[in-house]
């Protein structure tokens, strides 16, 4: 009874400490988003192409594609809570350098400072709610958690609009990291829980049984493959509303903050669903079929406008629902207890693959034969991504 009436006294504690875990995601998904909408702004004033300035946002790409597993190591070994104070601290710092950057080459050098923070958050913060959350709560938290990408960079889309200038949201994104660090150390009192006398070369070999385990590819090749898919789409989206909507580039900005915006719905739904007893193979399932069909849709039939935006809300919104089962199902694929944080790792470097190969796949393909052509490289992914729910469903089962 009295254990009973501790834990019930701890729980708004515990739901503190996890909304601002939860938040400082939203705040690094805030760089990203922010990269995103001051684009045109930093090319102008640094006199940028196109493919200049894109590295501007492919860069958090490009760390998350070799420093996932890397970044879940240091977690392993240095524990959750540090790390995910020294990402936002990381976030700090490049923002409120990058707000006084003279010349591209130095922002640049920012922005990597920020996709290194970016790294160390997205890994560090998933692995914390895995300790300090109560095990019948962690579907609803991871529901939560991974709705703050979408969350993130809609705010950034929406509020990077109304400012004036880059330079200006870049000094508030630092001002908000640096806060969320005091908040993070003020709000998760548990301690780091490091493993005591483990060697580099004994998390060298987690690191390979890790990348090299049934489950963990699994999952990191069925992120990689939503990413794909997700990023396809939506990189484009502004472009594509305002060549099939007709509609101005304001109005453009503002649909695909909705349509991004639906997305957290999604995760959210998963959270609840996963709490209900739904299968995670199931919901993979569902996520890819309706994200599959709506983006062939979408690409390559002559739709009303209305129709257009709708599908891809809807892509949007049910596709939502993979984030959320893929990053709570880490702890139960991992080759062995306490390798999560690698095998969240692995995965968030399938998620920056898929967000790599994405954009340049579509657009070479539209270049090459036009719109409708995009509608190949979505179906060839949704199939692959088919497959791997059916190979995920023994991996869950086991």
């Amino acid at each position: 009874m009295t254990a009973a009436l501790a834990r019930a006294e701890a729980a708004p504690t515990r739901w503190i400490a996890v909304a601002v875990v939860v938040v400082s995601g939203v705040v690094a998904a805030l760089q990203v988003g922010k990269g995103a909408i001051a684009l045109p702004a930093v090319r102008a004033e640094f006199g940028l192409g196109l493919e200049a300035a894109g590295w501007i946002m492919s860069v958090f790409a490009l760390l998350g594609v070799v420093g996932g597993i890397p970044a879940g190591a240091a977690v392993a070994r240095f524990g959750d809570r540090r790390l995910l104070a020294l990402g936002l601290a990381a976030l700090a710092v490049g923002s409120v350098v990058g707000s006084m950057a003279g010349s591209f080459p130095l922002l640049l050098g920012t922005r990597v400072l920020e996709g290194l923070g970016f790294l160390l958050v997205v890994v560090a913060a998933p692995a914390l709610l895995q300790r300090i959350v109560a095990a019948p709560d962690r579907d609803l938290a991871f529901g939560i958690w991974s709705a703050f990408m979408p969350a993130g960079m809609a705010i950034a889309l929406l509020l990077g609009a109304v400012l004036a200038g880059w330079r200006p949201f870049w000094l508030a994104n630092a001002i908000l990291a640096g806060a969320f660090v005091l908040l993070l150390l003020l709000a998760v009192r548990a301690p780091d829980r490091v493993p005591g006398g483990q060697s580099w070369q004994e998390i060298g070999r987690d690191a390979v049984r890790t990348a090299t385990s049934r489950g963990p590819l699994l999952l990191a090749g069925t992120f990689a493959l939503y990413s794909l898919l997700y990023f396809a789409l939506t990189s484009f989206l502004p472009v594509l509303l305002m060549e099939r909507m007709g509609v101005t580039v304001a109005a453009a900005g503002a649909l695909s903050a909705v349509a991004v915006g639906a997305n957290v719905l999604g995760n959210l739904a998963a959270g609840l669903l996963l709490g209900r007893g739904a299968a995670r193979w199931m919901l993979i399932a569902t996520a890819a079929t309706v994200m599959t069909l709506c983006g062939i849709a979408v690409f390559a039939l002559a739709l009303l406008p209305t129709v257009v935006f709708l599908l891809c809300v809807l892509f949007s919104g049910v596709g939502g629902l993979l984030p959320a089962t893929v990053l709570g199902a880490a702890a139960l694929v991992a080759p062995k207890p306490g390798l999560g944080p690698m095998t969240l790792g692995l995965t968030m470097q399938g998620s920056n693959l898929g967000q790599v190969i994405g954009p340049v796949a579509v657009g070479g393909v539209v270049d090459a034969a036009g719109w409708p052509a995009a509608a190949i490289p979505v179906a060839v992914a949704g199939v692959l991504a088919l497959v791997a729910a059916a190979l995920l469903r023994g991996a869950f089962r086991a």
